[in-house]
């Protein structure tokens, strides 16, 4: 798989990008169920205020806080009284908590300073007792409590006096320690309480305050709601833009993926020589250029999300729990991830050994699909379509039974998760219920964890559906590293020879032998004869005596295994494949055409070819009477493969094409076995005139072809068992004899006046 995933160094400044959204897609997503928490903590129960520290307090107020609080210093060191000019940033928190015209009594009201969070939280730990036990200290039937407390012991006429004084004045008249003493009754209270429900208390303290000195709490509310409302919106608009951006990239990323892999098996696939392709059936490329890429592709556009956004997402998640929230109830993450490893893990188990054998399943689908198309017309004259409905069908069934068993496995997936998912959220809901009711928890830590733990939930099931989908992609990448590392048994040589034009057009073969890949015996067996140009060589012999295997050595289709196969006085191993086949004109056994026009098909080797000489070529090949027949002429479309035109045709195209390249070697594998014997006349003919000083190498079923070549091969059973000329090989080689006369009587080979005399 990592070799697959080498290819994308060309998309690597996207990659780049990707992982940058996908940081901040994920930072977005980890700072909005704060803000869910701030909304329902702070501004719906906390009424806008979102600190245990008034911004800003009245004067007697502070002098309340003063005469309680030990740390004086510290406090007044944090705020500033407002005199008779305020300053820019005294007038911006006036604004914002009385409005704008509204006026203040001078040095009656402290403004807090700007202070940084580490101050900030330091005085929240200094001013969180001292606010609560003022408010307490001005309600009036708490105020009368400790009132007469004070006095219990106080004789007359002091305590007539003292009881015109405020709750505030006689304390602020005691000592440190007997202060401490009358109030630690109230306040033993405060220390027993949780941090969290203190927050809560002092903040409905500030609010007390807040409205004493006249600000609008509910303005103040919703002003804190809105706001924060609207950051919210801003950081999810973010995470959607990021996340619609890193989708488009990650898709543009895997198209150019599959293009570049693609590219590398055609190209790959293209330098094939004929072994490496009966290595690889037609049906097995084809789907592993198509089928198996795709896998690649859809893995990728969601491999970036989950290498990079998941783990973000849990970590950061985790932590945000343990730190942001109460993480009393941590374990319960525990819980849903073992829960989920073990419903991934089960399936995981079950749909693997399923995963590896579907797109062999899918190869012999193809292959059968194929096998079938192709071979229609002999299946419908032998009334079998039966029994290949029957091997489709079976094949089919294979295929169709293991995506089944896999599909209902993934189906299984979701539902199975979502439960999961569902009952942790009905277990944080009844944990956390629980203790909001005891005031260890408030509801918006509650359901900021309730988001947590889903985006935490939801980043190992990203993990898990990707290594579902891995080992199926991880199968497709071997299949396509096969094709793609599977070196040429034919490739040229780092350093080559040019060819010798003083033996232009010359074909030497020298005690070649030859034997297909993994076969026992030789095919080819010292072979040995020289083509020369102007001449015709022809290549006859029974059925499987190796003629067309013979003239597959000459382009390099496959490479000798023994001796040496020369052209133009060189080694055709020695030699670079492009200028080798430069020099042939290859007209294969079976007539391949190319979906096109005529002209483009006969125009083959050469786009910027003359129209001159593509007719010259098509007159030659006996192809012009059919061509002028057609509605468009040159320009008359050809199908997929010739199909729409008949043998003979398509072969008189095939050779057109190589006419028309003019090379120095002409190779006709047995070319003319389609055509009536007046055609292949006519053709031969005209090719004399056009080759008479170019190499021609023709292989034959046909005496008729064959008679007035300047030297003919007879082969048998891989060997060349005679040399000559019809005239010579008749007198002295039974073999060609008995082939000759089994075509032609003897009076049509020349023999009826021997007979005769």
């Amino acid at each position: 798989m990592l070799k697959v995933l080498k290819n994308l160094k060309k998309s690597w400044v996207s990659v780049l990008f990707i992982i940058i959204l996908l940081c901040i897609q994920a930072a977005a997503d980890l700072a909005l169920p704060d803000y869910t928490s701030k909304i329902v903590n702070d501004g719906i129960q906390a009424g806008g205020i979102d600190s245990s520290v008034p911004k800003i307090i009245s004067k007697e107020d502070m002098d309340t806080i003063l005469i309680i609080s030990e740390e004086d210093d510290k406090i007044l060191e944090s705020y500033e009284l407002i005199g008779n000019e305020e300053t820019s940033s005294q007038e911006k928190i006036i604004d914002k908590y009385f409005g704008k015209d509204y006026e203040i009594e001078p040095y009656s009201i402290y403004v807090l300073k700007d202070i940084n969070e580490e101050e900030m939280g330091q005085l929240e730990d200094i001013l969180v007792n001292p606010i609560i036990e003022v408010e307490t200290l001005k309600n009036e039937e708490t105020s009368n409590q400790i009132k007469s407390k004070m006095l219990e012991n106080v004789q007359e006429p002091q305590k007539s006096y003292m009881e015109g004084m405020t709750l505030i004045q006689l304390i602020s008249q005691m000592s440190q320690e007997d202060r401490n003493q009358i109030l630690s009754e109230f306040t033993k209270q405060f220390d027993e309480m949780s941090d969290s429900i203190k927050e809560q208390a002092a903040i409905t303290s500030i609010k007390s305050l807040y409205k004493d000195l006249g600000v609008d709490t509910d303005k103040l509310q919703n002003d804190y709601i809105f706001m924060t409302g609207m950051q919210m919106l801003g950081i999810a608009l973010i995470s959607m833009v990021s996340a619609v951006t890193i989708m488009f990239l990650s898709s543009r990323v895997a198209a150019k993926l599959g293009k570049t892999l693609r590219e590398n098996v055609f190209k790959k696939v293209l330098s094939f020589s004929n072994a490496e392709l009966n290595q690889f059936s037609t049906a097995s490329l084809i789907t592993r250029s198509t089928n198996d890429v795709q896998q690649i592709q859809m893995l990728i556009t969601l491999l970036f999300r989950v290498v990079v956004y998941a783990p973000i997402i849990g970590i950061g998640g985790f932590v945000k729990v343990l730190t942001s929230t109460d993480h009393s109830m941590a374990w319960i993450i525990g819980i849903a991830i073992v829960a989920i490893f073990a419903v991934i893990g089960t399936l995981f188990m079950l749909v693997m050994p399923r995963f590896r054998k579907l797109q062999d399943l899918v190869d012999k689908l193809n292959g059968v699909s194929r096998e079938i198309l192709t071979g229609l017309s002999v299946i419908r004259a032998f009334n079998k379509e039966k029994k290949e409905e029957e091997r489709f069908d079976t094949a089919n069934k294979d295929l169709t039974k293991a995506n089944i068993f896999v599909n209902r496995a993934m189906s299984m997936m979701m539902p199975l998760l979502m439960f999961i998912m569902n009952s942790i959220t009905i277990l944080i809901v009844w944990v956390g219920g629980h203790n909001v009711d005891q005031g260890i928890m408030q509801v918006g830590d509650m359901m900021a964890f309730i988001q947590y733990t889903m985006q935490i939930v939801m980043a190992f099931l990203m993990i898990s559906m990707i290594s579902i989908m891995l080992p199926r992609a991880s199968v497709s990448a071997r299949r396509i590293n096969e094709v793609i590392e599977t070196e040429p048994s034919i490739k040229d040589k780092k350093e080559t020879k040019k060819l010798n034009p003083e033996k232009k057009g010359l074909v030497e073969f020298k005690n070649v032998s030859f034997r297909y890949p993994d076969a026992d015996t030789e095919i080819l067996e010292d072979i040995n004869f020289t083509a020369k140009p102007g001449e015709t060589t022809a290549i006859i012999g029974s059925t499987g005596s190796g003629k067309s295997t013979v003239v597959n050595l000459i382009p390099r289709f496959y490479d000798v295994t023994e001796g040496e196969l020369c052209i133009d006085g060189v080694n055709i191993k020695d030699v670079s494949q492009t200028e080798l086949r430069d020099k042939i004109g290859f007209v294969p056994q079976k007539g391949v055409l190319f979906s096109g026009t005529i002209e483009s098909n006969i125009k083959y080797a050469d786009d910027n070819m003359s129209d001159e000489q593509m007719v010259e070529a098509a007159r030659i090949a006996q192809a012009t009477e059919f061509i002028e027949e057609k509605e468009n002429k040159y320009k008359d479309p050809i199908a997929q493969g010739g199909g729409n035109v008949s043998g003979g045709q398509k072969q008189r195209l095939s050779i057109a094409r190589a006419i028309a390249k003019d090379p120095e070697i002409f190779v006709f594998d047995d070319s003319f076995s389609a055509l009536d014997f007046k055609t292949d006349s006519k053709l031969r003919e005209a090719l004399s005139e056009k080759t008479k000083d170019k190499t021609v190498i023709i292989v034959a079923q046909r005496i008729s072809t064959v008679l007035n070549a300047n030297q003919i091969i007879v082969l048998e059973e891989g060997k060349v068992v005679g040399i000559g000329t019809h005239e010579e090989l008749m007198k002295n080689n039974e073999t060609y004899r008995q082939i000759a006369l089994s075509q032609l009587s003897a009076e049509e080979l020349g023999e009826g006046e021997k007979g005769g005399k």
